[in-house]
C-alpha cells in the first residue's frame, strides 16, 4: 500500500510503502501491522469498548461520538495523523498514532498515543507499533516523541519506560475526567537518535 505524502522533513511515502507488515509477538504470534482504514470503523469501536475509561482520559468523548475515527480517516495522506494498527488473527488488537504539528516551536516533536486490548497485553505490541512509528517519524525530520497518560496508568508508564521513554513532566491532580475526578498528568518523550535501541521489553 503506498501513500504519496509530504511530511516534516520530506516525502515519507518510501516508509508507508512496506505496509502491511508482519511481526511476532512475545507469544509467537503472528501481528499485522498496517496504516488504518475507512472499513475499520467497527473493529475501531469494539476495541474501544473494553478498554478501560481511565486509559482513555484524553478521548473517551470523541471515540463514542465517532470524530475521532473520523477526524484521523479524513486525512488520507497521513500527514498530521498517522494510526497504524495491530491485528491478530483477523482482531484489532492494539492501536499507536502519530501525530505531527505543522509548524510552530514544537514542530520536530511527534505525539503519539499507544492503546492495547486488555486480552492481549505484555506480548510486546507497544515495542512493534513504536518501531514502525519511529521510521515514519524519522521520514518526517522528527526528532522526538512526546505522550499524554493518566498517572493511574502504571502499567503503560512502565511499558513506555522500557522501550525508550522517560517521564519529563508528573502534575498531581492536575486533570480531571468525564465525571470531575482528578487525575494526575503524565507526560513522557523520548529521542528518537538515542532510544531505538531499547526496543524490546514493552507492553
Amino acid at each position: 500500500m503506498a501513500h504519496d505524502l509530504l511530511g516534516q522533513g520530506g516525502m515519507i511515502e518510501i516508509a508507508l510503502e512496506k505496509f502491511p507488515v508482519r511481526a511476532m509477538l512475545n507469544d509467537g504470534s503472528p501481528c499485522s501491522i498496517r496504516p488504518m482504514e475507512k472499513q475499520d470503523e467497527i473493529a475501531f469501536s469494539e476495541f474501544h469498548s473494553v478498554i478501560p475509561d481511565r486509559e482513555q482520559l484524553f478521548i473517551k468523548n470523541r471515540i463514542k461520538d465517532g470524530s475521532l475515527f473520523r477526524e484521523w480517516i479524513s486525512d488520507s495522506t497521513y500527514g498530521e495523523h498517522l494510526p497504524l494498527t495491530a491485528f491478530v488473527d483477523g482482531r484489532l488488537v492494539a492501536t499507536g498514532s502519530l501525530h505531527q504539528r505543522m509548524g510552530g516551536w514544537k514542530r520536530h516533536i511527534g505525539k503519539v498515543y499507544f492503546l492495547t486490548h486488555p486480552e492481549h497485553r505484555g506480548l510486546g505490541l507497544i515495542d512493534v507499533l513504536l518501531e514502525e512509528i519511529i521510521e515514519v517519524a524519522r521520514h518526517c525530520g522528527l526528532t522526538k516523541l512526546e505522550s499524554e497518560i493518566n498517572g493511574e496508568r502504571a502499567s503503560a508508564i512502565e511499558s513506555m519506560a522500557a522501550v525508550g521513554f522517560r517521564e519529563l513532566v508528573r502534575l498531581p491532580d492536575y486533570i480531571c475526567d468525564m465525571r470531575g475526578l482528578p487525575h494526575d498528568y503524565v507526560l513522557m518523550g523520548m529521542d528518537l537518535v538515542a532510544s531505538f535501541e531499547n526496543l524490546g521489553a514493552g507492553d
